[in-house]
């Protein structure tokens, strides 16, 4: 079987990292097939909503596959391990980044260091009660490699972040949850079923008004308030002149289920 699957069923496609014996750790295979399959379901119309989990209960993702990509290789220098990260790794953080359909982490067992950054770069992520997550590059010498340092303070603040990524600490699922690092809980029998609920409410929505407004969503964290107001009165004429949005005041009023086209 191979170590990334993709499916895709009623609008929702779903990555599942297949290393359970590994603890889901990844290659850089499996990275290139991984931005790869994110720009792919950023073109693909039939795809709404993609979510990303690990295979097994016992890892969502423990970071890189330490033989080979990490600091294991003592005969790198220092421009070849940047050029791992960024030339190679952080090519899913940037496919991350394009992608304008949500994308939701469903953390089904530990995420450690770069695996726990994968899980921040998502626009939302679901855990099981029984998972735990930490960044840990401090416990080995290391910089948060993935991103950590740039998601994690925008999710739980600055200090917050600090705390995490200065100790290594791990934290438990309510604490995650209680520290807005991820938005919902499950027991781990009911994970998939959670997030695929959760993943069918998005998958529902009408498909331009949602890609517009997690677009927004993002270009208004990082500009001003007055560029941000006269982005949304664009974004908002552009989506009240489509079908779905006629669609969507019609089934309000005829008390119905609306059926939305994309466009």
């Amino acid at each position: 079987m191979p170590d990334l699957e993709w499916r895709l069923e009623q609008g929702v496609g779903t990555i599942t990292l297949n290393r359970p014996q590994a603890r889901n750790a990844f290659t850089f295979d499996m990275i290139r097939e991984w931005a790869r399959l994110l720009e792919a379901a950023k073109r693909d119309d039939e795809v709404k909503v993609v979510v990303l989990t690990g295979a097994g209960e016992q890892a969502f993702c423990s970071g890189v596959d330490l033989g080979s990509i990490s600091n294991a290789n003592k005969d790198l220098t220092p421009l070849q391990r940047k050029s791992q990260l960024h030339d190679e790794i952080h090519q899913v953080a940037l496919a991350v980044e394009a992608l304008d359909k949500p994308l939701i982490a469903a953390i089904n067992g530990v995420a450690v260091g770069a695996g726990l950054d994968m899980a921040l770069m998502c626009d939302m992520r679901v855990m099981s009660r029984s998972a735990k997550v930490s960044e840990g590059y401090v416990r080995v010498g290391l910089t948060p490699g993935d991103g950590g340092a740039y998601y994690l303070p925008r999710i739980v603040g600055t200090s917050k972040a600090l705390e995490l990524l200065l100790t290594g600490d791990f934290i438990d699922a309510d604490e995650a949850l209680r520290i807005g690092l991820v938005n919902r809980l499950a027991e781990p029998e009911r994970l998939a079923e959670v997030t695929g609920a959760l993943a069918a409410q998005l998958a529902a929505a009408p498909p331009v008004t949602v890609r517009m407004i997690k677009r927004a969503t993002y270009q208004s964290a990082g500009t001003d308030l007055r560029t941000a107001l006269d982005l949304i009165s664009s974004h908002f004429a552009v989506v009240a002149a489509t079908e779905d949005a006629a669609e969507a005041l019609a089934a309000m009023r005829e008390k119905r289920a609306p059926n939305y086209v994309g466009r």
